[in-house]
């Protein structure tokens, strides 16, 4: 994290001599005026860390220490002085003062001394953000080949600095597994910090993602460090990155090929050293296609791309997935269940899991509370499960008949958003399905039928899991209109 500290001394010199010392300890000095202490101004710098002069503390540092705690950053404050009686300095360090430093100090041993206070303000930071604990790549329960192969590229790209864009459907667990990457890569133990662009209007994300100077617009009454700067020497995560409007996407990419970001407002630009991994569950080939994604941010950002396979096809991992979340559900909800029944267990492998292992859990937690004795069975299950005859573990054919619109129980346990886009993905398969099968698995053909790009279309074979060969077999009778086949 890059932190940042306000400065209020007496003398240029002495300020200038701290601006020298710190300059490779990753920080963002900024000189506070006045001739005593404002807590207005240190309210406006957002900082980590206060250098003050002693004469600059006209109240009691009791006094002065309680009105910095009740501040959001909450800055540690360290007084210079030289030749402060030890009784004074006791009292200060018993008023919550984090160090007295003299600045009769040889630069050196001056310099060790921040280094050691910045160094404990980080550890201080990181364990006020660590209060859960950090994913592992051995939470992804697996014993199928597709998530085998997958696990043994992530595996390869976690000790790189590489940008990463993390592919799949809603719930596969895109920032689980980001979260895992961060927690086993060299940056562990730096910052882990996740912005949703999807989740903040258009003004507060160009702001939440670069920072803003104190009167950059209209209620901005103090400095805000953005995503980038509390992200520095770790990872920044960037969920639901398709959402990202146009202008913005600009900014970003200079972020990435420049490594130093601007905050709104300011004309200085600062330094940053972030891993950044973004995530979506949208068709970013077909955005980029439509103008709607910036074609060099998608490759700046896709460095490695890696996209989750979802659950219906290792259909395989099921019955491991179960007994992991059934372990960690437990104390959860404070039910005796230890187990499923093999009937509930084979339902759950019928079942295409459009909401993929989120789904999983919440049906799992559902089941948990329903059921009345140490056993999930059939009639603990959502009526969308139980009653899945025509899907089979060899078919991703949705168990909804076609024009469905009574809602169900599948429905009813999820989110609007959450809903439309899964029904949405099942109608796009089912498109190009029925569109593969008519042309025989003429990939050109079918697109231009879509009216989208073969490299798009490709795109969204390999999304839900379509394959060209699987289709040649089934060659549909020849029209005048239709061009001969190849």
């Amino acid at each position: 994290m890059l932190l940042k500290v306000a400065v209020q001394v007496g003398s240029g010199p002495l300020r200038e001599r701290l601006e020298r010392l710190c300059e490779n300890l990753d920080v963002e000095l900024e000189a506070l005026p006045g001739r005593s202490l404002d807590l207005q101004n240190v309210a406006r710098a957002a900082c980590d860390l206060l250098l003050i002069g002693k004469k600059f503390l006209r109240q009691p540092a009791s006094s002065v220490m309680q009105s910095l705690r009740l501040l959001p950053e909450s800055p540690w404050m360290v007084v210079l002085e030289e030749d402060l009686p030890e009784p004074d300095a006791a009292r200060l360090i018993a008023a919550g003062v984090e160090a007295v430093l003299s600045p009769r100090l040889p630069d050196e041993h001056l310099a060790e001394a921040l280094r050691s206070i910045l160094d404990k303000r980080r550890a201080f930071l990181a364990a006020a953000r660590q209060q859960r604990p950090m994913p592992s790549l051995d939470d992804f329960v697996s014993i199928s080949p597709a998530m085998q192969a997958f696990l043994d590229v992530v595996r390869r790209v976690v000790p790189t600095d590489a940008s990463l864009l993390i592919l799949g459907e809603t719930g596969v667990g895109k920032e689980h597994l980001a979260r895992a990457i961060h927690a086993a890569s060299p940056r562990a133990n730096g910052p882990w910090i996740a912005v949703n662009c999807a989740a903040l209007p258009e003004t507060l994300l160009e702001s939440e993602l670069f920072g803003h100077e104190e009167g950059a617009f209209t209620g901005a009454v103090r400095t805000h460090r953005g995503s980038f700067e509390l992200a520095h020497r770790g990872t920044l995560f960037l969920d639901e990155i398709g959402e990202m409007p146009l202008h913005l996407q600009v900014k970003l990419l200079r972020v990435l090929q420049e490594h130093a970001v601007r905050r709104l407002g300011s004309e200085r630009t600062i330094t940053v050293d972030v891993r950044v991994m973004a995530a979506t569950n949208r068709d970013l080939v077909a955005d980029v296609e439509a103008g709607r994604f910036r074609r060099d941010l998608f490759f700046r950002l896709g460095v490695i791309t890696l996209i989750v396979p979802p659950l219906r096809e290792r259909r395989e991992d099921i019955p491991a997935l179960v007994e992991s979340h059934l372990r960690y559900l437990r104390t959860r909800v404070n039910r005796p269940v230890t187990g499923i029944t093999p009937e509930a267990l084979a339902a759950l492998q019928r079942y295409n899991w459009p909401g993929n292992v989120r789904e999983l859990m919440n049906v799992l937690e559902r089941a948990m509370l329903l059921c009345s004795g140490t056993q999930i069975t059939l009639n603990d299950l959502p009526h969308a499960i139980r009653n899945n005859p025509n899907n089979d573990a060899g078919t991703h054919q949705s168990a909804r008949p076609t024009g469905t619109t009574e809602p169900t129980d599948e429905w009813s346990n999820r989110a609007w958003e959450e809903v439309r886009r899964t029904e949405l993905e099942r109608i796009e398969r089912a498109y190009f399905t029925a569109l593969l099968r008519q042309t025989g698995g003429r990939v050109g053909e079918a697109a231009r039928r879509a009216g989208i790009t073969p490299r798009a279309l490709f795109e969204k074979m390999r999304r839900h899991g379509l394959r060209k060969e699987d289709f040649r077999n089934h060659v549909p009778a020849r029209t005048s209109s239709d061009p001969p086949l190849k």
